[in-house]
């Protein structure tokens, strides 16, 4: 009688949220990974960046999976002009822009990396630091590495530890993480 209960009250949970529109992700029991499903349609040109990234975070973290175009946890969009950036809505879930303009400067993967880092639950780091993933922009143009540290990848991998949390305050927007682009003079 308890399981069915149990089975009753997870029903009516998953039809609750499925109903608001959320989509939550759960840990598979067998491998205990949550699962991201990350949306390229918008991405234009950066769709197989988007792939290297979640390639990269998959392999750094052990409980953590990124999947392609299995739902919408994570937007990803070509934009031109205004900066790359993040919108976090929770642990997992937002919108990643990355702009064409800073994409000449700078390595794509590692600033697509570094912005996936943000809805995966990391903050900037402008330490200048190339070998931290979250340093962005601050480690300069020649700085290419889209690999997050250790420490950067065990702190994702705690924060998906099994649990879904969500950002009760509202979005977070981390813009900044990359300088702008010089003015053309003409």
């Amino acid at each position: 009688m308890t399981s069915r209960l149990n089975r009753l009250a997870v029903a009516f949970v998953a039809t609750a949220l499925a109903t608001l529109g959320v989509t939550v992700a759960s840990p598979s029991p067998a491998s205990a990974a949550m699962t991201i499903c990350y949306n390229t349609s918008q991405a234009g040109s950066f769709a197989g960046t988007a792939n290297q990234a979640a390639s990269i975070w998959n392999n750094a973290t052990s409980n953590l999976t990124l999947t392609a175009n299995c739902g919408s946890n994570l937007r990803i969009y070509q934009i031109t002009g205004g900066g790359s950036y993040a919108v976090r809505t929770s642990l997992g879930n937002g919108r990643v822009y990355i702009d064409t303009q800073q994409a000449q400067q700078y390595s794509p993967l590692r600033i697509m990396t570094h912005e996936i880092g943000h809805i995966l639950g990391l903050p900037d780091n402008y330490n200048g630091n190339c070998a931290l993933l979250m340093s962005g922009g601050s480690a300069g143009t020649s700085c290419t590495n889209p690999y997050p540290s250790t420490t950067e990848a065990n702190r994702v991998t705690s924060l998906f530890a099994g649990t879904l949390s969500t950002n009760r305050a509202g979005s977070q927007i981390f813009q900044d993480s990359w300088p702008a682009a010089p003015a053309t003079v003409g």
